[in-house]
C-alpha cells in the first residue's frame, strides 16, 4: 500500500487527538515457539494502520503540532549481523525515508526521550490494557515527570484509550484498502472452487486444506486469514473445528471455512458441499433453507438499516424452515421468541471484516445496534447445524452441519458481495463437481 495512504490515517489521527496531546501505540513482537524458533511474525493491526511498519520492537509516537514533526518512529537500529542471519530492516534512517517518519530514535532509547516527549501535555491516547509492556512503561515515564513538579514541568492529567478512534477508522474501508481486499476474495474464491473440483471420498481433511493453501501462496497470498475449518460429516457440527484430520466419506457433507490475507487484510469465506459431487434429499433441504436465509439476509444490507436487520431475516427464514421441515414445533413467532432456533442455529449472522477477520469497530452506539454506512464490510454466514446425537430430530436430519458465508460491502445503494465468484447454489455447485469428476 502507498505510503499516502498511511499519511492521510496519521493526518485523520491527529485531527481527532488535539493539540496539546500525544499518542503511543507499539508493534507486536515476535513469539517463540520453541527454543530457537519464532511463530511467524505478524504486526499488529492497529499499529500497522497507522505507520506500515512491519518490523518488532517499534513504538509510534504522535504528537499534534511538534514543530520537529507530528509522528516520530522508535525502532532497531540497523544492524549489519542481524541483517546478515535474519535479512533487512529499515534502521533509523529507513524509518524516515521508506516509512515516512519526521523522526527516528532508537528503540532502546525510549525511556530517555519519550518521558520528555510527555511533558507538559493534557492527554495520552494508547492501547489502554492491551500491551502491559506499555502499560508499564507509561506509568514509569509519568512518575518521572512528576517527579521534576518543582521546576515547573507538568505531567500528563488523562489518560485515554486510542482504540475507540483508530477502530471507528478501520471501519471505513479507502479505495485502497477494497482494492486488497477484493483480491484477498478473489484468491479466497478461486482456492474454494479448487477445493470443490479436486474434492474426492478417501482424500483427508488436512489434504484439501493443503489444496487451499497451495492456491494462496501460488497466488502471491502467504498467510491464511485465520485457521481453516475443513470439517467434513458430523464434523461441521464443531463451528470452530480445526483438527482437519479425518478422512473424507462418499454421503458427508464438507464444511470450507477459509480466507487467504492481502497485505493484513482477510478474506472469510465459508461453503459447504457434498463430498460425492451429489446432495442427499435431507441435506439439500436443509441446505436450501440456509441459502434462502442467507440471500433474505444480504438483501437486508443498505445504508441505514440496522446491524441486526440481517439476522433477525436470517433468523425468520430458518425458523419457518425449521419448522417446515418438522425440526421446531410451534407457532414461528413464539419460537422466535424463546430463541428455540438457538439449538440449531447458535451464532449471530457475522460480524465485521478487514484487517482482522473479526474486524475491530462497535456494534452498538449508546445501546442501539449501529446503522450500517457505505464503506464498512462484512461477513454474512447464516448456518444450520445437527449435532449426531441429537434425539430431537428424525435421525436422517443428524450428524449435518451446513454453512454458506460471503463478504460484503454496504456501498452507497446497497452492497457488493466480494466473494460471489464461489458457487452456492444447489445446481452451481452439482455442476461444478460433475464437471471437475468428468475431466471437463
Amino acid at each position: 500500500m502507498n505510503q499516502s495512504e498511511f499519511k492521510k490515517r496519521r493526518k485523520q489521527l491527529m485531527q481527532r487527538i488535539g493539540i496539546g496531546n500525544i499518542a503511543l501505540i507499539s508493534s507486536a513482537g515476535v513469539r517463540v515457539r520453541n527454543r530457537d524458533v519464532d511463530y511467524p511474525f505478524r504486526q499488529d493491526s492497529d499499529f500497522y494502520y497507522l505507520t506500515g511498519f512491519n518490523e518488532p520492537d517499534a513504538l509510534a509516537v504522535f504528537i499534534p503540532g511538534r514543530s520537529q514533526g507530528e509522528y516520530i518512529l522508535f525502532c532497531r537500529e540497523f544492524d549489519e549481523k542481524k541483517a546478515l542471519w535474519e535479512g533487512a530492516h529499515a534502521g533509523l534512517e529507513g524509518a524516515i525515508k521508506h516509512y515516512a517518519a519526521d523522526d527516528s530514535f532508537p528503540i532502546d532509547d525510549i525511556d530517555d526521550i519519550v518521558s520528555g516527549m510527555l511533558e507538559n501535555k493534557t492527554k495520552v491516547f494508547y492501547p489502554m490494557g492491551r500491551d502491559t509492556d506499555l502499560d508499564h512503561s507509561l506509568q514509569e515515564w509519568i512518575r518521572h515527570i512528576r517527579s521534576q513538579s518543582r521546576s515547573g514541568v507538568m505531567a500528563p492529567a488523562e489518560l485515554a484509550s486510542i482504540e475507540p478512534i483508530v477502530h471507528e477508522m478501520r471501519l471505513f474501508k479507502s479505495a485502497a484498502e477494497l482494492k486488497l481486499m477484493r483480491y484477498a476474495a478473489q484468491i479466497s474464491a478461486e482456492a474454494h472452487v479448487k477445493a470443490m473440483q479436486l474434492c474426492v471420498a478417501g482424500k483427508y481433511e488436512y489434504q484439501v486444506e493443503a489444496d487451499i493453501v497451495h492456491h494462496f501462496m501460488q497466488s502471491g497470498l502467504r498467510n491464511v486469514a485465520y485457521p481453516s475449518i475443513v470439517a467434513g460429516g458430523k464434523n461441521a457440527c464443531t463451528l470452530h473445528y480445526t483438527e482437519n484430520s479425518d478422512k473424507l466419506k462418499n454421503g458427508d457433507l464438507l464444511l470450507i471455512d477459509a480466507g487467504a490475507e492481502c497485505d493484513h487484510y482477510a478474506a472469510d469465506i465459508t461453503r459447504t458441499f457434498p463430498v460425492s459431487g451429489k446432495f442427499s434429499e435431507p441435506q439439500a433441504l436443509l441446505y436450501q433453507l440456509v441459502l434462502d436465509a442467507q440471500f433474505a439476509a444480504i438483501e437486508q444490507i443498505k445504508p441505514n438499516v440496522p446491524w441486526n436487520a440481517a439476522h433477525d431475516a436470517s433468523v425468520e427464514v430458518l425458523t419457518k424452515g425449521l419448522v417446515k421441515l418438522g425440526l421446531l414445533k410451534g407457532t414461528v413467532s413464539k419460537l422466535i421468541k424463546n430463541e428455540k432456533y438457538k439449538q440449531f442455529y447458535m451464532h449471530r449472522i457475522g460480524h465485521w471484516l478487514g484487517m482482522d477477520v473479526h474486524d475491530v469497530g462497535d456494534y452498538k452506539i449508546h445501546q442501539e445496534w449501529r446503522l450500517l454506512q457505505a464503506g464498512m464490510v462484512l461477513t454474512v454466514e447464516p448456518g444450520l447445524y445437527i449435532p449426531e446425537d441429537c434425539k430431537s430430530v428424525d435421525k436422517k436430519w443428524r450428524g449435518i452441519g451446513i454453512r454458506i458465508e460471503d463478504d460484503v460491502l454496504v456501498t452507497k445503494n446497497g452492497y457488493e458481495i466480494l466473494t460471489h465468484e464461489v458457487p452456492k447454489t444447489i445446481t452451481e455447485i452439482e455442476t461444478l463437481m460433475a464437471e471437475a469428476k468428468s475431466g471437463c
